[in-house]
């Protein structure tokens, strides 16, 4: 498949729509559209990414710009997987958040692959989520 993949860093042109669509479908939110619009608009750094014309993946960053940072809803179109776009996005996130220390909030099943980009697990991490069971049954939490 030739790429022609093009970074957008701020929400100009944001497919809500679509980042619904995909963060439903590996079972990270079921929000409506203008509630990502919301979060992304007022995140510290956005990525969007694109094949030509065709919206591929995305992420975002909140901090406080000096010291802190996390990253979330870090996703790829599961027909662009394994070719590197995950990674292109992280990289992307990290030229506004590098500086400081950077949480990720991620997917059991995907801890490796940000373990490869440099991410540690943390053992004193702890969080509060509106929906418990949920968490529980995708394992995020004990």
């Amino acid at each position: 498949m030739s790429m022609a993949i093009t970074i957008q860093n701020d929400c100009r042109y944001g497919n809500w729509e679509r980042i619904a669509a995909l963060l439903s479908h590996f079972g990270i939110s079921q929000a409506p559209p203008e509630h990502h619009r919301k979060a992304f608009e007022n995140s510290y750094s956005v990525t969007f990414l694109y094949d030509g014309d065709r919206f591929i993946g995305f992420g975002r960053s909140i901090s406080d710009g000096v010291a802190q940072a996390a990253l979330f809803n870090i996703v790829v179109d599961p027909d662009y997987h394994g070719q590197g776009l995950g990674r292109l996005i992280i990289d992307d996130l990290l030229k506004a958040v590098g500086h400081c220390n950077v949480v990720l909030y991620t997917h059991p099943d995907t801890v490796d692959f940000y373990r490869h980009l440099g991410f540690r697990r943390m053992k004193t991490g702890m969080a509060r989520y509106q929906s418990v069971e949920k968490m529980e049954e995708m394992d995020f939490i004990e």
